[in-house]
């Protein structure tokens, strides 16, 4: 028996697919070589540097590989991926619904003067802290307060009051969209328990504790956007890796077993051992994406060098081309699909002028003199 790659189930000799993520055998040993596990190979950045050299007439670069140790479990493997924005995480849960602020609440009236102060001084410091102008409040306060005009601060403070409410309204909706675009993938329990404090907070107008909430909970849904991203980052870079075997008109679908199975995982909680999986997953397409992508590569190349003996501009093919380069060399597959794309793009945008034709072959309209 030999245990799988992706998600280390063993399996019989006689499987064709491991039983729990369904990657095909036949895939086992090119993903352990892709993943470092087994014996290493470089072909495709020689091939990479024999192609820059042809265009840059020079001689081939020489491109290491850099070292396996480590690599699918750091963080940063995909960095190019973080520039890009992220692909929306499919739906993976169903997440309890938290009710947006609909309402603004009132305030009870009556409330006696020391009250009434207190409550504007928490105002204006709230005000402050969330960088609102409040100078006409202040000029309006300055005269009831002098005159202790009870009626006046008691309309003062309400239209403080839905004015802070509107902006602590606006920075809920805000945190609430993110918490509702995580507990798509995981739990947001510790979030949603705050926004129903953050609700309770402003029914008594309490607008200053609200806000200390809504700080709370959004350091807590970057907390949980950090711990998670990796794993989205891997959901990104499975799906771009797809879309581009597609393209190049190969079939995704014996490599997409562990990405269905780090997805499960994903819902149930399991974090580590879902981003193992999508990690796979991504080697897996990679090693179906690469022999179709050394021939396109081939393809741009000669595209290059039809554009610069037409004249025209092919640094920054050459440019997009060093950088799929250097994302191979540190496996960052996702990263090396970008830099294509943008290899690519150029290319196809690019201008040929038409060639100019011989004066020979340029009839001069004259008719030609006879001896």
């Amino acid at each position: 028996m030999v245990s799988c790659p992706a998600c280390g189930e063993e399996v019989g000799d006689d499987l064709r697919q491991c039983p729990r993520c369904h990657l095909p055998s036949t895939l086992f040993s090119a993903v352990r070589d892709a993943a470092g596990t087994g014996p290493s190979t470089s072909t495709y950045l020689r091939t990479i540097g024999e192609l820059l050299s042809t265009v840059e007439h020079e001689p081939p670069a020489v491109i290491a590989e850099a070292p396996t140790a480590g690599r699918l479990g750091q963080a940063a493997r995909f960095p190019s991926l973080r520039a890009a924005a992220l692909a929306p995480i499919p739906s993976l849960r169903a997440p309890p619904p938290v009710e947006p602020f609909r309402d603004l609440p009132v305030l009870p009236t009556g409330a006696p003067f020391a009250e009434t102060r207190k409550r504007l001084d928490e105002y204006f410091l709230l005000g402050r802290r969330l960088g609102l102008d409040f100078t006409d409040f202040e000029r309006r306060f300055g005269a009831a307060n002098l005159s202790d005009d009870l009626a006046s601060l008691d309309v003062l403070v309400r239209e403080m009051f839905v004015h802070l409410v509107s902006v602590l309204a606006e920075e809920f909706e805000s945190a609430l969209a993110r918490r509702n675009e995580l507990a798509q993938l995981i739990s947001t329990r510790s979030a949603d328990v705050e926004f129903d404090a953050i609700r309770r907070a402003i029914a008594i107008g309490d607008l200053a504790g609200a806000q200390r909430r809504l700080v709370h909970v959004r350091d807590e849904l970057m907390r949980v956007e950090e711990e998670w991203e990796v794993g989205r980052i891997l959901v990104t870079e499975c799906d771009l890796l797809a879309e581009t075997l597609r393209d190049l008109g190969g079939d995704p679908t014996p490599a997409l077993g562990p990405l269905d199975e780090g997805r499960k995982c994903f819902r149930e909680g399991r974090r580590p051992e879902a981003e193992r999986l999508l990690a796979h997953s991504a080697i897996a397409l990679w090693t179906l994406i690469e022999p179709r992508f050394l021939d396109e590569l081939k393809r741009l190349r000669d595209r290059m060098l039809e554009v610069r003996q037409s004249g025209g501009e092919v640094a920054p093919a050459l440019h997009s081309l060093r950088e799929v380069a250097a994302e191979l060399r540190q496996r960052n597959f996702g990263g090396a699909i970008l830099a294509y794309r943008n290899l690519k793009g150029y290319l196809d945008r690019v201008y040929l002028p038409e060639p100019t034709p011989s004066a020979e072959a340029v009839p001069s309209g004259r008719p030609v003199p006879s001896a």
